[in-house]
């Protein structure tokens, strides 16, 4: 497929899960993409898999590293048109266990993160081409789940930050939307499987279980699933959707 030639797609948090199946996704049908993180080497070992990606190690976090990072981007293959803002990191902890720093390294990561992100971006895009903005956030944003209170925090400003700045740009050529992913099949979630198992005692069939069974279809979220929704984001037959919040996650509510 070669739908996406001659577009320049930014992918953060490229180096594993969702972020690795996005960047892929969007080179195989022709896109030139950046894939960013802050290790390097999971980076180069994508690019290995396609010619079509250049690894660029950044934080998504220290604003003057995304602006570096997007400057060397832009230098390589001109600005960005596709943004994906998908870096991001879950810890759990019941509330009053949620030490201050715990809080605002959820906040950093996941919400300002995606605002660094979206600014460096934008910032160098041509809004009178089509553009789009797209944040990889999650069911967290929609609704609640007990012990993860930061990281909801975290995605429920994204939601916030997408819908404004839809708002915003909607008399420009470029829309801003979020995918919302139930638990998805990514490092992510071992860890998450991993932390169970260890608090709870529980097995680890277990502790999948009580994570997949949230999904009323009974399955995890696979990251092809969410490469493949940026990519109908990025259509043309998206042009008309901005500032919504996409549920992908088996009708949970």
């Amino acid at each position: 497929m070669s739908d996406m030639i001659g577009q320049h797609v930014v992918v953060t948090g490229a180096g594993s899960g969702a972020g690795e199946a996005i960047a892929l996704a969007f080179a195989e049908r022709g896109a030139s993409v950046t894939a960013l993180g802050r290790r390097l080497e999971p980076l180069q070992a994508l690019a290995a898999q396609s010619d079509r990606v250049l690894p660029v190690s950044a934080d998504v976090t220290d604003p003057a590293s995304m602006a570096t990072a997007i400057d060397s981007a832009c230098a390589k293959h001109g600005a960005p048109t596709i943004v994906i803002a998908n870096a991001g990191a879950a810890e759990s902890a019941p509330f009053l266990k949620t030490p201050p720093e715990l809080f605002q390294a959820m906040l950093d990561v996941n919400l300002t993160g995606v605002f660094n992100t979206f600014q460096a971006c934008l910032a160098r895009m041509n809004r009178e081409e089509p553009g789009r903005l797209i944040a990889i956030a999650s069911t967290a944003g929609l609704k609640g789940y007990g012990y993860v209170s930061a990281y909801c925090a975290a995605k429920h400003g994204v939601i916030g930050l997408v819908k404004s700045l839809g708002q915003e740009l909607v008399r420009t050529a470029i829309t801003v939307n979020a995918v919302c992913p139930g638990f998805t099949d990514t490092p992510m979630l071992r860890k998450s499987i991993d932390n169970i198992v260890e608090k709870t005692g529980r097995s680890r069939e277990e502790a999948e279980a009580s994570l997949r069974n949230v999904n009323p279809q009974g399955r995890f979220i696979q990251p092809e699933e969410i490469a493949e929704t940026a990519i109908w984001l990025s259509s043309d037959a998206a042009a008309s959707i901005t500032g919504q919040a996409i549920s992908l996650s088996g009708g949970e509510t």
